[in-house]
């Protein structure tokens, strides 16, 4: 029974096992160490000084930020113990040990050596073994791959272009041999996910790149941010908070990126192409990236997103090579009939909790229609509850004929359908809020809810959230007017997941969303109760204050 040293340290402490992965993201206290996700088996535990052992993790790429504001707040487990590969967590441990000499260890076991950790009381980590209940679990530092770098890569590596660029070139190669690359590859753009003050690490590394002198070489977006950049001082924000976040922000413009603040960049003129290598960050993004678009990019953890774009290099491991894009299980939906648009998160949420580590393929919608915002609301659901970084749906994504239907399969049902409608409504019906766009809602989403709205008025709060580019391009049609006519307030740069009070209604007790994504974080990010139902069925909500209860067609 062995295992690999994939970050060295020493710890001891109690062991916390779960089978699940965790998102860290929407799913951590980085201030308690409490696991704050709802929907989780170790809800309202603290990880903080416990041996951590689960398969891996899932989720949001931001999970790096947590780990390491977790480290630097002093409250990381004491170990990390995985079965299988992971890379949110790693990297922002990685980043905590070589820029903030705050190491916290991560170990990855052979099946074996997982059981037993996984039954386990205590557990302490030396050099050579994870000592379980007194049982000695071998360790061995994980093998270094011989990676093929170019002369640029090797100049980066002897800190030729700077401190900033051999430390990005660092940790890219560390991540290649984590992964199993033995080369890296050439990407054309870069979308970065970092740029949320969700913690004061975010803000502690940024600053430090950027006086390191990092700049980026390929075009690179940048994803919401935690305020309205240019309104935040006229939306009652605490200054010291605004303040901050704005930095963070700058210090990514100042760094050469586009100051985008959309957690959509697919929704942007500057989207990549069908077989473009890029790297991006944002589960969404990426998800959404290499499933509709059929673009490629592995889902990077914060901060190497960075790094990828300031060299234009990524490893070439997992979903840039064309074998590994391949489903591994197949989820047949039953047929539905007639249904509104809440399927397709739904979908992506039960799809992630039957392929939690393995792309799926979705089979039986080949006549059901699907727009790109539903499934763009699939891919967002997705992410929460899988670590893999796309899926297939047979008849509406570009890359399903290329490889054979697994026989792994699964049928999903009506009736499962249902239970994650009652999963995503634990809330009590009476709402008090209405939150759209998670992700950011395109110029289509906005129509949709104006032409639903037409006629009616909110006595609810309503806000949507939106990208610079919808909100010029709604105001240029008369979207905007119409839905402020409505009572629905439009705020660019910020999104669901870094919203915070007062711009997030401090009287709303409990909120609808017809977001699969946000319906899973929202009560661990919000402290609210949450409700989930389709697009008309929030419009009703806003109109009335009451959620509507079980739609009719998951009832048959």
């Amino acid at each position: 029974m062995t295992g690999h040293i994939i970050t060295p340290g020493m710890g001891a402490g109690d062991i916390l096992a779960t089978g699940e992965g965790l998102s860290f993201w929407g799913g951590v206290d980085p201030l308690t160490g409490a696991v704050i996700d709802a929907h989780h088996p170790l809800h309202s535990q603290s990880i903080a000084g416990r041996v951590l052992v689960m398969p891996t993790t899932r989720g949001s790429c931001s999970g790096s930020g947590v780990m390491l504001d977790l480290a630097l707040n002093g409250i990381a487990p004491a170990a990390f113990v995985f079965a299988a590969p992971e890379d949110v967590v790693t990297l922002g441990a990685m980043i905590a040990a070589r820029m903030f000499d705050r190491p916290v260890p991560i170990l990855r076991l052979e099946a074996a050596a997982f059981a037993v950790a996984m039954a386990g009381q205590t557990a302490e980590l030396t050099d050579h073994a994870l000592i379980v209940d007194g049982v000695a679990l071998p360790l061995v530092p994980l093998p270094v791959a011989q990676l093929t770098l170019t002369n640029q890569d090797r100049a980066s590596l002897r800190g030729d272009d700077g401190p900033a660029r051999r430390i990005a070139m660092e940790v890219i190669c560390a991540m290649a041999a984590l992964q199993g690359a033995d080369q890296l590859v050439d990407v054309t753009r870069g979308h970065i996910d970092g740029c949320i003050l969700a913690n004061d690490a975010n803000l502690r590394f940024a600053e430090k790149m950027q006086q390191m002198g990092g700049r980026v070489t390929i075009p690179t977006t940048i994803n919401a941010i935690s305020v309205d950049h240019g309104n935040w001082r006229d939306q009652g924000v605490p200054p010291d908070f605004g303040l901050r976040a704005a930095r963070l922000a700058d210090a990514y413009v100042n760094m050469g990126a586009r100051p985008t603040f959309t957690c959509a960049p697919y929704l942007l003129q500057s989207a990549p192409v069908a077989g473009e290598n890029i790297g991006w960050s944002e589960s969404n993004a990426v998800i959404y990236a290499n499933t509709v678009i059929g673009a490629r990019t592995v889902k990077h953890p914060d901060y190497l997103d960075l790094f990828i774009a300031m060299t234009g290099r990524a490893p070439l491991s997992g979903v840039y090579l064309t074998e590994n894009r391949r489903p591994r299980r197949r989820l047949h939906i039953e047929p539905l009939g007639p249904h509104d648009d809440a399927l397709w998160p739904m979908l992506g949420y039960i799809a992630g909790q039957l392929a939690p580590d393995c792309i799926p393929v979705l089979t039986g919608l080949g006549a059901v229609t699907a727009s790109n915002d539903d499934l763009k609301a699939m891919c967002a659901a997705f992410g929460t509850t899988s670590a893999a970084p796309m899926l297939h749906v047979a008849g509406h994504t570009p890359e399903v004929a290329n490889y054979p239907q697994p026989d792994d399969c699964v049928t999903i049902t009506r009736a499962d359908l249902a239970r994650v409608w009652t999963e995503l409504n634990q809330a009590p019906t009476l709402v008090n809020l209405i939150a759209f766009g998670s992700p950011h809602f395109s110029t289509t989403e906005c129509q949709a809810v104006a032409a639903l709205a037409k006629g009616r008025k909110a006595t609810v709060d309503v806000i949507v959230t939106v990208g610079q580019n919808v909100l010029a391009d709604i105001a240029a049609d008369g979207t905007l007017a119409a839905l402020e006519s409505f009572g629905a307030r439009v705020i660019p740069d910020i999104c669901w997941c870094s919203i915070t009070e007062p711009v997030f209604p401090t009287t709303a007790r409990t909120l609808m969303t017809n977001s699969g994504k946000y319906a899973h974080y929202a009560p661990g990010l919000s402290g609210r109760g949450v409700r989930f139902g389709s697009l008309a069925a929030c419009i009703t909500a806003a109109q009335t204050g009451v959620a509507p209860p079980l739609p009719h067609w998951l009832k048959g």
